[in-house]
């Protein structure tokens, strides 16, 4: 077994890997449990999330055969080789392009009629395959039951049934691929390979061939596919109702927003108040030893107080509400809700010029926009995709949290101790975050991306039984520590210039005054001042800085403080904050510029800095047009 790796679509992986041993492309339908299947084989933690178009990127991995040594290629999940998006031409590029030594069609047991479909298109490029029934399980709870034996001889190829959940059929799979490899298993006489289908497989339209296709899964399965007499509605059917039910369907999903919101909430505020006090102590011990060893005052002071100062404080604020968060959405994800939540926002992104899978690499946003982004690509086109892109960071990402929290309990909650009613204006903070982010898509539709909006072609899967261990892996420490991991180093050298601009000092004083001296007047038409201004804009590597820059600012000090409670909300008001301007701060760390990862990102992905430009430019320009509209309306009222 090997480390796993990723590859962009333009990369050869098949080419730099035919050294090493036998290339095995695994191909199949989303749900059909295909990046489970890559790791029970491979033995690596490839991440399973129960929804369509997780896996973009390729993923390889190396497993033994008897004395080979193969390397294991995870397509993209997709529903045809004749690519209506960008993961189905990644598969389609991947089969025809680099031709590797055999392929592992994974079909769903449970519902073969429409995974069949896809491996009689692999089987019509001629390569060596195997069809591999997994859901077994599922399918023998379903009442249905599939003769593996009678498909494969009508195929023409080895079929093995499987539940990789548990381990059942991988022994079969294993000897089938050996066969294969080994130049057998394929009967060129059988009923596939000598009917119409496969004759005429370069004929005609795409929906003629999409027909034909479907008619020839029908005749193959007559007989080899069926289940139990019909005993009423499934499990799934029956949640289904109230999950995807016209009138339950969105107060439902505003509920369980609010409890991972709360959860998230809850779960934090401990673990945070740890983390400060250990990095307290470890930045005094690192303070007296750079003294100790001579370094020069205004060094030592800039590696501690600004560099080591700035990385823990983003670290403390951070990691324990990712820690909780993630987890709590691989959940939902494990579980089979997101798809769900796509479903039900599918209408809704559509009349603004976009479809549902949006709704997913939103819900991405909420932990890191810059994950989010990076989740566009499973967008349908590349006109849906840009959009995604430039409007994910309308919702906020988990280093916005902070500072909102922060304000709901010092403005808006009573006494500010209540972590329920915190998380209800927190939810629909995120509500009208939705909203303007569904504003924003339809004014890019009817814009810079005039045009049809691409289909949105999605399988509900069954509810399952999330793996919870895996899913604590995953969603702790595979996501968290990568997004933080991104977040220490731009905090890094944001503390140094922060550092330096607190204590250059000019005629006026620090040259951090200046500045927001500067901004301020501009600032007071949108309800802000100077000093929150410039929070702003120096915590572009970070949102979780804007506070303690914040904090600086009013207290002229030359390092990042942090203080809490009735000390925080005594130095705001003693700087002319009401509740007006909390609501204004708030929204505006709503709608504003993301961070530079996520600019980055978007540059990366959307292939150019105009776009990057344009997804700093729009949040903001919603952001101060909510500020300017709210104050102008304050000032006339008051």
């Amino acid at each position: 077994m090997g480390l796993i790796r990723r590859s962009s679509r333009r990369e050869p992986i098949a080419e730099k890997e035919r050294g090493k041993g036998p290339v095995i492309a695994l191909a199949g339908n989303p749900n059909v449990g295909k990046s489970t299947v890559f790791n029970a084989l491979t033995g690596l933690r490839q991440h399973t999330g129960n929804w369509t178009g997780k896996t973009v990127e390729l993923a390889c991995g190396r497993f033994s055969l008897g004395e080979k040594e193969l390397t294991l290629v995870d397509l993209p999940g997709c529903y045809s080789l004749s690519p209506a998006s960008g993961e189905e031409a990644v598969a389609r590029d991947f089969l025809l392009r680099e031709k590797p030594d055999a392929v592992i069609a994974v079909v769903s047991a449970a519902c073969p009629e429409r995974s069949l479909a896809l491996a009689l298109e692999v089987l019509s490029l001629g390569l060596p395959t195997v069809v591999l029934l997994n859901l077994a399980d599922e399918a023998e709870r379903a009442g249905k039951r599939v003769d593996a034996k009678l498909l494969s001889r009508r195929l023409g190829v080895p079929a093995v049934l499987c539940s990789a959940r548990n381990g059942s059929g991988l022994a079969e799979l294993r000897a089938a691929l050996e066969e294969v490899l080994s130049g057998g298993g394929g009967d060129r006489e059988s009923e596939f390979f000598t009917g119409d289908y496969y004759k005429h497989r370069g004929e005609g339209g795409m929906l003629e061939k999409s027909e034909r296709c479907l008619r020839e899964c029908s005749r193959l399965l007559c007989g080899a596919a069926s289940e139990a007499p019909h005993k009423g509605k499934s499990l799934t059917e029956r949640i289904d109702r109230i999950v995807t039910g016209r009138f339950t369907a969105l107060p439902l999903m505003f509920l369980l927003l609010l409890g991972v919101f709360y959860l998230t909430l809850v779960g934090a505020n401990y673990p945070s108040r740890l983390l400060s006090g250990a990095f307290g102590s470890l930045e005094e011990l690192l303070y007296r030893f750079l003294t100790h060893l001579g370094a020069a005052p205004f060094v030592r002071d800039a590696l501690v107080l600004g560099i080591f100062r700035t990385v823990s404080f983003v670290v403390s604020v951070m990691l324990p509400p990712m820690a909780i968060f993630f987890p709590l959405f691989s959940l939902l994800e494990d579980l089979g809700f997101l798809p769900r939540a796509a479903f039900c926002l599918d209408r809704c992104f559509a009349r603004c010029g976009s479809c549902g899978k949006q709704a997913l690499t939103m819900c991405m946003g909420f932990g890191c926009n810059a994950a989010g982004v990076v989740g566009c690509r499973i967008m349908s086109g590349e006109r849906e995709k840009r959009i995604a892109m430039l409007t994910n960071s309308f919702v906020p990402c988990n280093g916005r949290f902070p500072l909102i929290m922060t304000l709901t309990g010092l403005f808006f909650v009573p006494g500010g101790n209540s972590p329920l009613a915190a998380a209800a204006v927190l939810a629909a903070l995120v509500v009208i975050s939705v909203l303007m982010s569904l504003a924003a898509t339809k004014l890019l539709s009817e814009t810079v991306f005039r045009g049809k909006s691409g289909s949105f072609l999605m399988e509900l899967p069954p509810y399952r039984p999330p793996k919870v261990l895996r899913v604590l892996i995953t969603g702790a420490v595979d996501r968290t520590a990568r997004i933080l991991l991104r977040a220490v180093l731009v905090a890094a050298p944001a503390g140094l210039v922060l550092f330096i601009l607190a204590n250059i000092q000019t005629s006026g004083g620090p040259l951090l005054s200046s500045v927001c001296g500067s901004l301020n007047p501009l600032a007071r038409f949108f309800g802000l001042d100077g000093p929150i201004l410039t929070a702003f804009i120096l915590a572009l590597p970070a949102n979780e800085l804007v506070l303690p820059i914040l904090l600086m600012a009013y207290t002229s000090g030359g390092a990042l403080a942090e203080a809490g409670g009735a000390e925080l909300f005594s130095v705001l008001t003693a700087n002319g904050w009401t509740a007006l301007t909390a609501l204004s701060v708030m929204l505006f760390s709503l709608f504003h510029w993301p961070c530079s990862t996520t600019l980055l990102t978007i540059r990366k992905e959307a292939g150019g800095v105009r776009w990057m430009l344009l997804a700093a430019a729009l949040p903001t320009a919603f952001g101060l047009l909510i500020l300017a509209l709210i104050n102008i309306a304050a000032r006339l009222l008051l």
